[in-house]
């Protein structure tokens, strides 16, 4: 067992001079660090800003100091709301961009015990073509990528349609346990909260008996929100005319990765907070590395949870008693039923045939791997939400997660803007479908309410944009060990 310790101030100069340089800055976007006790900077290669977290007035952040362009001027979540205003912006330059919350983004990183020396956000454009090629990326902390859909709908929510109206992912665990109703603990229902209740999502507290969250994961809003409008996602296009999506969505923390923000969602507080920092880091304490967001870890990466952080399966059912649900989820602490419990078990449910898929577009499923895989985790998700729910003798779960996947395959492989996304969309919508059935036919229709989220957003990316600073950094001679792509560990091989 060997502690890692920081990196000194020469390893750091060192790194920042190869990462900022002019070769790499069409894929490196910034390089961010903690300065000092509560003091971060974050920089470019046009210039850098230092900030100070305000330790007596929560979420407010000073500037100390800016030197060149301050990278983190623009933090404008408004910004390339709607699909044609991505569209008409592709690859945005960092100096046409924009970086909600960055402070925050940035500080809540740097509290976990194990945070890198450097985090390096890449640019909007970068294609990890050495990393499988894809066309649709994630990860930074642009507006793009950190942008997830959010509605809500149902029991005590106001039929807003689509409202213009933004929040963070942090915010959706509170926002959604207020319309919970039964006994509440008080304006923060989750330890270590980092969000807060949106209040216009929420029109009659108290007002729903049952709660259903469904997150489909790496769905671009705007891609989301325009095919609900032109009819091509009737389920969804359902949710929002009797209830109300967010227009500038729901903002992922940083990194806008898979299970960070999956945690994130379900926990109410930022990855430095609630402990499952990236899909892989170094614990520093034992200089290993960790993964979570694996087929071979998701079932036990609960176990990186840090003390105290509980979930909405723990909180829900503080408001009403009953059972609570997790399905195709590894953020399954404090669920009563567990997908990833079966397989800790040693009962994995087994996914059906090809050939026995409804709701999958037969043109996609044969030709790609990972819509064949996913559509194959999703059609099983939605069996046993059907069987949960149809077997609950009148008293479904308190609260029920479904986790789908498809959405992320197949904007990963083709891009957000893809038939193969479109597709995707209308699998899922499909199965959507088949989960709002099962409520209605439980008889609990007008005392549920729903919400529709993703972990993070998804970016069209530039083919022609490649590259590693991995490589470069090896060249100039700095011992660096990058974990999850971005977390860099100095001094550390």
């Amino acid at each position: 067992m060997t502690t890692l310790v920081p990196a000194t101030h020469r390893q750091r100069e060192q790194a920042l001079e190869v990462l900022l340089g002019r070769e790499l800055e069409p894929i490196v976007d910034m390089v961010g660090w903690r300065a000092a006790e509560d003091s971060y900077e974050v920089a470019s290669a046009e210039g850098a800003v230092r900030f100070r977290r305000d330790t007596r007035v929560a979420h407010r952040y000073e500037i100390e100091s800016v030197t060149g362009r301050n990278p983190l001027a623009v933090q404008d979540q408004t910004q390339f709301a709607g699909l044609a205003a991505e569209r008409k912006t592709p690859h945005p330059r960092r100096s046409e961009n924009s970086y909600p919350s960055a402070f925050e983004q940035f500080a809540q990183l740097f509290d976990h015990p194990s945070a890198p020396d450097l985090c390096v956000v890449h640019s909007a454009a970068h294609n990890w073509a050495d990393q499988g090629g894809h066309l649709g990326e994630h990860g930074s902390l642009d507006v793009v990528q950190a942008r997830a859909p959010f509605i809500l709908s149902g029991a005590g929510v106001p039929r807003l349609k689509m409202a213009d109206i933004g929040c963070r992912l942090v915010d959706v665990a509170p926002t959604a346990l207020q319309l919970l109703g039964g006994a509440t603990d008080g304006p923060s229902p989750l330890p270590r909260q980092d969000g807060h209740v949106v209040d216009r999502l929420v029109e009659s507290p108290g007002r729903a008996r049952y709660l259903v969250g469904v997150l489909w994961d790496g769905t671009n809003a705007n891609v989301l929100y325009d095919l609900a409008a032109r009819g091509e996602a009737p389920n969804v296009a359902r949710l929002i005319d009797e209830g109300t999506a967010c227009r500038y969505g729901a903002l992922a923390s940083l990194p806008t990765v898979t299970l960070a923000n999956h945690t994130t969602i379900l926990t109410g507080s930022h990855p430095g907070h609630h402990g499952i920092l990236h899909n892989a880091w170094v614990d520093r304490h034992t200089g290993a590395q960790v993964v979570t967001n694996s087929p071979a870890t998701w079932a036990t990466s609960m176990q990186w949870l840090h003390p105290g952080v509980q979930t909405m399966h723990h909180a829900a059912r503080r408001r009403r008693r009953g059972m609570t649900a997790s399905i195709n989820e590894p953020c399954d602490a404090g669920a009563d039923y567990s997908t990833f419990g079966l397989v800790r078990d040693g009962r994995r449910p087994a996914p059906p045939p090809v050939d026995d898929l409804p709701d999958a577009t037969e043109r996609f499923v044969r030709p790609s791997k990972d819509y064949r895989w996913a559509s194959r985790a999703d059609h099983t998700a939605v069996e046993q939400f059907q069987s949960i729910w149809a077997e609950a003798d009148g008293h479904p779960p308190v609260f029920t997660w479904v986790n789908f996947t498809l959405t992320d395959s197949a904007f990963h492989e083709g891009g957000p803007y893809s038939d193969m996304a479109a597709s995707a969309v209308h699998d899922s919508d499909a199965r959507l479908g088949r989960i709002l059935g099962a409520v209605e036919s439980a008889g609990v229709w007008d005392d549920c309410a729903f919400f529709l989220v993703a972990d993070h957003g998804m970016e069209e990316s530039d083919p022609t944009v490649q590259g590693d600073w991995d490589v470069a950094l090896t060249e100039a001679g700095v011992d660096a060990r990058d974990e999850g792509y971005g977390f860099l560990y100095l001094g550390s091989s």
